[in-house]
């Protein structure tokens, strides 16, 4: 049976299909899947054992250009690439108008969430074959029960498996033990706050271990530099693509992450986790799997407020107890330095004793 599988992004959400994979695989022996997703996370569904292809697309350069895209046939061949394949039927995995329209181009029967389950209603128009999955639980959840309704097997009991093979990640000598900082994130709101993960660097320094700090873009840079400045034991990484942060998150003795794509794929590869969630809700998008750790900042006034933009306006007595300049959003004030550390160092262990 081969299956096209539309879920083109954001970085947590490829991650989060990747157990519905798992559950396939295993319960329909010699199911292949094809992946329909964005360009920038093509690498992702490579690693699955059940993905036999990855068909790119570039939805978000597309609409950038829509001319130039039509004029030199990029979307031309991509369209020809779905229909040059028979597959026994489409799942849009992402409930959205822009998925949903992309399963024109195959001649097979699609499945995907109905009405009331889906992101975006009117995409349940397009599926020949729509599924209700309840809404307020996990988006791991959610898709494993999409996955078994459209293909016909019960859920597993248990927590989903990513199917990922850790071992090819691994490299040979990983030099000192060391903690991954996962700082950077979209939304503004979502950042813990620079001064705390400077004060954390110190303190997994004086426990013996190194801290290692990625970056994506020259913002977060400038603040890796800033928070490792001094420190001997903290290094700045060199910029990296997917599989590279991949390989060095599966050498890490764990890892703290805000609210971002790479904290799903440190738990993807079974990394103890400390995930800190100020204005975001951790039980419908948190990191899920193993050694995984949630810290919400449940500042009573206003967290979670699923804000963009905080509009916190900060009371004579938060001004007298923080520093508001440098510890914002208020929500965070919660997760300090001190309490996040040790935190972090109980889970640390579970990958050595679990």
């Amino acid at each position: 049976m081969r299956v096209l599988l539309i879920k083109t992004s954001s970085l947590g959400d490829v991650i989060h299909t990747l157990p519905a994979l798992t559950d396939a695989m295993r319960a329909l022996p010699g199911i292949q899947f094809d992946w329909v997703v964005e360009e920038g996370f093509a690498e992702i569904p490579t690693w699955h054992p059940a993905v036999a292809g990855v068909i790119p697309v570039a939805i978000r350069r597309w609409r950038k250009n829509l001319w130039q895209t039509f004029k030199n046939g990029q979307w031309r061949q991509f369209k020809q690439r779905l229909r040059d394949i028979h597959y026994d039927l489409v799942i849009d995995a992402q409930g959205l108008l822009k998925s949903a329209w992309l399963t024109r181009y195959v001649n097979a029967p699609i499945a995907g969430l109905d009405k009331h389950s889906a992101r975006e209603p009117l995409a349940a128009r397009f599926y020949d074959r729509s599924y209700p999955v309840a809404r307020g639980q996990h988006a791991v959840e959610r898709l494993r029960q999409l996955f078994a309704q459209a293909l016909g097997y019960e859920v597993p009991i248990g927590l989903g498996d990513y199917g990922l093979d850790r071992s090819r990640l691994l490299q040979a000598d990983t030099g000192a033990p060391f903690v991954l900082f996962l700082h950077g994130t979209t939304w503004v709101t979502k950042h813990w706050p620079e001064v705390y993960w400077r004060q954390l660097a110190e303190r997994m320094i004086d426990q013996g271990l190194e801290v290692h700090l990625p970056w994506g873009n020259p913002a977060e840079k400038a603040r890796a530099e800033r928070i490792a400045s001094g420190l001997d034991k903290a290094v700045v990484l060199p910029k990296l693509n997917l599989a590279g942060v991949a390989k060095v998150l599966a050498s890490a003795q764990g890892c703290v992450a805000v609210d971002t794509g790479l904290g799903h794929l440190a738990a993807a590869l079974d990394v103890p986790t400390l995930s800190l969630f100020g204005p975001t809700n951790p039980g419908l998008t948190g990191a899920y799997g193993k050694s995984q750790v949630h810290l919400a900042g449940d500042y009573p006034a206003c967290a979670p407020c699923l804000q963009k933009k905080c509009t916190y306006q900060p009371t004579a007595e938060d001004k007298r107890r923080v520093d508001t300049e440098r510890e914002w959003p208020m929500c965070f004030t919660r997760l300090n330095p001190e309490r996040v550390a040790s935190q972090l160092s109980a889970l640390l262990p579970a990958k050595e004793n679990p």
